[in-house]
């Protein structure tokens, strides 16, 4: 029976949940499949365009015409949308960041992020370069989150250290909070400054006011 590419993808990211992104190989997919290797090189060239495939199947799902009107609310939704999509496959974002994807689904999930933007009245460029902010937060916070980081005990002795009095004056909530909290304080920081700079922008001396 045939194996389609869709069908290549899945196993791709079967490993990828089971074994981690280290151990995403061509030759692992195939054997996942039980096929022959060439049967995965039929659909993805070289392990880089399975990534890319992998990547962008991630993304797959969005439904655009479920969003809220509200520009602000549309860009919260998107980013929280997004943030379950890259949350619901291990190593998901070390994947993403590491390449530089064109294709539809990716594509989908961006032009809606600028859509909301471009309708909120900001500029291409504001629009475009917004985007790419919010979407480096959720790859940065969900990177560190899926690593599952537990060395603390190099900060906890830095909170102690006179040389760093910032720090002791924070310490009880540098490592305080969940990574849900810490995304939707991000976030919500994104998107007062985005109003601010809306804000500012409509009003700027000339605009006839």
């Amino acid at each position: 029976m045939a194996i389609s590419r869709a069908a290549v993808v899945d196993a791709a990211l079967d490993v990828l949940d089971e074994q981690g992104l280290d151990k995403v190989t061509m030759r692992a997919v195939a054997d996942k499949l039980g096929v022959q290797h060439n049967t995965v090189r039929w659909h993805a060239e070289n392990k880089r365009r399975l990534l890319v495939l992998m990547s962008d199947a991630i993304f797959a799902g969005l439904d655009v015409n479920a969003l809220p009107e509200p520009w602000e609310d549309r860009v919260l939704a998107l980013a929280r949308w997004c943030r379950e999509a890259v949350l619901a496959h291990r190593d998901a974002a070390r994947l993403i960041a590491g390449l530089a994807t064109t294709e539809a689904n990716t594509y989908r999930f961006a032009d809606a992020m600028i859509q909301a933007l471009l309708d909120a009245g900001f500029p291409p460029r504001t629009a475009a370069w917004a985007n790419w902010t919010v979407f480096y937060l959720i790859l940065g916070i969900t990177q560190e989150q899926q690593a599952e980081s537990t060395e603390t005990a190099g900060l906890a002795a830095a909170f102690d250290d006179a040389e760093f009095p910032a720090l002791r004056a924070a310490s009880a909530y540098i490592t305080a909070g969940t990574f849900d909290e810490r995304f939707e304080f991000a976030l919500g920081m994104q998107v007062t400054a985005l109003k601010a700079e809306l804000d500012r922008t409509v009003h700027a001396p000339g605009d006839g006011d």
